[in-house]
């Protein structure tokens, strides 16, 4: 028999606004800790180095992780022009440099380009697999790799400011597996010079923004005490950029079992994902078709 894993049975969001220096993982595992639940989970993940909005599910969440992973995300980044680094980001080695700075036009000129759905090369360091390793890795190891590019959809990236011939911050809202380093990295050779990442924050992602995250001082301040649960947010809350599809109590049980059910109203079109929803709580995650929702995830919750 297998070990089985203890902890509470507690579900719900915990935002947490990211420090420097911290991995998501060991955000993971600090706010399992702290709230001493069974299961958790992060909806996309952020650098060692970056800062700002991480999504964390406990329990019955985390089922609704995909969701949140596959919504559009927003970032605030600093670029330094004049150098590249193996990392594309300040914590690599430089490895080529140049001594053309663009003008603020040029950047402007440039961004078109990189919105919309393009194709993009992951950072040399990052989790990519490659025969079955991550890229980071082989990276360590000195190993060269040709990553495939992969497509990325870009709704928008804007210049915010220039605060010298050196930095520009840039704004960036982009879909599931965006490499931020990747777009600046990218944007310097367009640019006819070389650039990588100074600095990176993300600002939301999904339904959820930065207002209102709370602190991993804060959390650990309030860890293994009643308290903590106060910082938990709701399981519809990371739902609130999905379709909503209501139905009757006398459809629970069936839902229950994974069987389709009536839906009594929803803004959903066919084929749309969508939450089944009874006065106001998630039941399960599934598909809208003829009138039934589809469950694809049922959430283990009474009513």
């Amino acid at each position: 028999m297998g070990r089985r894993r203890k902890g509470r049975d507690i579900s719900g969001w915990v935002i947490v606004d990211k420090p420097a220096g911290l991995g998501s993982t060991d955000v993971v595992n600090k706010v399992r800790w702290a709230f001493e639940a069974k299961k958790a989970g992060h909806a996309g993940t952020l650098d060692p180095d970056a800062t700002g909005l991480l999504a964390l599910a406990l329990g019955e969440a985390t089922k609704c992780v995909p969701l949140l992973t596959d919504a559009l995300k927003a970032y605030e980044f600093s670029v330094v022009f004049g150098a590249a680094t193996h990392t594309d980001d300040a914590s690599g080695d430089i490895i080529a440099t140049s001594d053309l700075r663009p003008g603020d036009d040029d950047i402007r000129a440039a961004l078109p380009a990189f919105t919309g759905d393009i194709e993009q090369v992951p950072p040399q360091v990052s989790a990519v697999k490659v025969d079955g390793a991550r890229a980071y890795d082989l990276a360590r190891e000195g190993v060269e790799m040709e990553l495939a590019a992969r497509p990325l959809h870009v709704q928008s990236l804007d210049l915010l400011a220039r605060p010298d011939a050196d930095h520009a911050t840039l704004r960036l809202v982009c879909g599931k597996g965006g490499y931020v380093r990747a777009i600046a990295r990218d944007l310097g050779e367009a640019l006819g010079t070389r650039a990588h990442v100074a600095s990176l924050r993300r600002t939301w992602s999904g339904p959820f923004t930065t207002d209102g995250a709370v602190t991993m001082d804060r959390i650990d301040a309030l860890a293994r005490s009643p308290e903590v649960d106060g910082l938990l947010r709701p399981v519809e809350d990371g739902l609130q950029h999905v379709p909503a599809a209501q139905i009757g109590a006398v459809a629970l049980p069936r839902l229950k079992n994974g069987n389709p059910v009536e839906v009594l109203s929803t803004t959903a079109a066919y084929g749309d994902t969508v939450w089944a929803a009874h006065q106001g709580r998630a039941y399960a995650i599934g598909t809208y078709r003829a009138g039934m929702v589809h469950p694809t995830r049922v959430l283990n919750r009474e009513p």
